[in-house]
Order: C-alpha cells, then structure tokens, then sequence
C-alpha cells in the first residue's frame, strides 16, 4: 500500500507542480520515448542478469505490495518456540527433540505456532541446527561459524533481486539521455520546418531526459532499496535463532537464552523485557 502512495504522491509533486508553473500536461506525454526508455531498461535487465536473478527479482516484486511479515507478533512465537524447545532439551536432554526436528509439520510444538510454520526456511533453518547440536559433534564456536555463513549466503540470495533493480535504476537516466538525443537527431533533420514546429520537437527530445530521470529515482531506484530493507528485517529472524542457540549451548537457562536473542532484534518489532517474560511465563503455563 505504501508503494502506491509513494507513487501517487511522486506523481502529483512532479506533474502537479509542473501544471502549476502554467506547464501544459500533453507535451510531456510521449509513448514512443517511454517505448525507448523502458524497452531499453527491461532489455539491460534481462542481458544483466541470468534466469535465477531475473526469476527471483520477478518472484520479489509482488511481495513488495504487501506489509512486511516480520513484525513483532512473528518474533513473539519464534522466541516462544525457542524456549519451548529448550526448556524441553534442558528437561528431558536433546535427544527428546529428534521427533519434533525430523518432522516439524507434524510436531505438536511447531503446531502451535502458524506463523513459522508458513516460513518453511525460517523452520529449515532452525531444525538443522538442532539437528547438529543434538548429534554432539561440534562445538558452539564451529555452530556459529556456519551460521554465520549461512545466514551471508541467504542475505546475499535475497538482496539479487535489489542489486538488479539498482543497476537497471542507474541505467534509466542513460537511456532517457539516448531518447533526447535521438529526438534532437530526427528535429534536426527537420530543420526545413517552421521555427515553431522545430521548437516543438526540442521540447519531445527533452522530455526523454525527464523520464529517464522520473523513472529511475522516483519508480525503480525505490524498490530496490525497500528490498533491501525487507532482506535486513527477514535476517534478524536467522540473527534471533543463532543467539539464542548458541546462549543455550553456553550454558544458559532456556529463559535467559531467549533474552539473548531478544537483544538482536529491531527496537521497533523487539518486545520489551517485561512482555517477552510474560510471554514466556505463559507458554510455562500451558
């Protein structure tokens, strides 16, 4: 939703302000240099980008138009799943888990939280490790290694679709450039009509420019960076799991543990102390 209001609100400074200052509208509606400067972009994006890229960037844009899932309802059922199986571990020891971890769509702990369960990744991710620590072959500092690359490949993955639109957003301009350029070439190989007529195909070169730039900061350039700050809200997840974990695996109660990934998260999602420990003192209750 937020997209199209930004959208209307750079449509109607831009062109409202245009009309106020005794512009006339019409001269700035130009399709064939829409035509050259938008056929140019998609042409760039796809010889810049390989199948998986131009996939994933098609696969991330209708996402944009809904409101981010990572909100603090999320992170309030993934810290209470962690303590869950923690406490579970800490009670009857890691091996109590193996049934949950081998099949978390069957678990009756996983059940109880839908909105992980609609993240399959969040839930793959979370799974493995504890499949890793039940097993009892590796330390806390070889687990946070690979977490730790883990987490830089998904984030890498997930900001493809970003760096794509960016560089097609630094290549508009450009083609507005050439669109300019190619309506000054065909007014000056009109330079037997009247000076009007030839003031008239100036002004439909320049708007070539003016698009170019329009669409680049005003429509591309945009998503691009609400992507990337979507793929940093979807890492505090994997950020969350991996302190608590390895809190856990130092040593820490399940309650404590909990807290640690607490500290990770965004201020404006992160529940305060107070809650989280209601929160926890609630799943203690069921």
């Amino acid at each position: 939703m937020l997209v199209f209001v930004g959208y209307i609100v750079v449509l109607a400074s831009v062109f409202g302000g245009y009309a106020i200052m005794g512009g006339h509208l019409g001269v700035l509606f130009q399709p064939i240099e829409l035509l050259m400067i938008g056929g140019a972009g998609v042409g760039a994006f796809v010889v810049g980008n390989d199948g998986k890229a131009i996939m994933a960037t098609l696969r991330e844009l209708p996402k944009l138009l809904r409101s981010s899932k990572h909100n603090k309802a999320l992170y309030m059922e993934l810290m209470a799943l962690l303590y869950v199986l923690l406490a579970k571990a800490r009670k009857d020891g890691m091996l109590a888990l193996e049934s949950d971890i081998d099949d978390p769509l069957n678990s009756p702990i996983f059940a109880q939280y839908p909105l992980l369960q609609h993240d399959p990744r969040v839930i793959e991710f979370l799974t493995d490790y504890l499949r890793l620590i039940v097993s009892g072959n590796m330390d806390a500092f070889e687990i946070e290694s690979l977490m730790d690359h883990e987490i830089e490949t998904y984030k890498h993955e997930a900001e493809v679709p970003a760096h794509s639109l960016a560089k097609v957003g630094d290549a508009l301009p450009a083609f507005g450039i050439v669109a300019a350029v190619m309506g000054v070439v065909h007014a000056l190989a009109s330079a037997n009509l009247p000076p009007s007529e030839m003031g008239e195909l100036i002004a439909h070169a320049m708007v070539g420019t003016f698009l170019g730039i329009l669409l680049a900061y005003g429509f591309v350039s945009p998503l691009a960076t609400l992507i990337e700050h979507q793929v940093a809200e979807s890492v505090k997840v994997y950020q969350c799991i991996k302190v608590t974990l390895l809190a856990s695996l130092n040593g820490y109660a399940p309650q404590l543990a909990v807290e640690f990934g607490r500290k990770v998260l965004y201020s404006t999602e992160r529940p305060s102390f107070t809650e989280l420990d209601d929160h926890v003192r609630q799943v203690k209750s069921r």
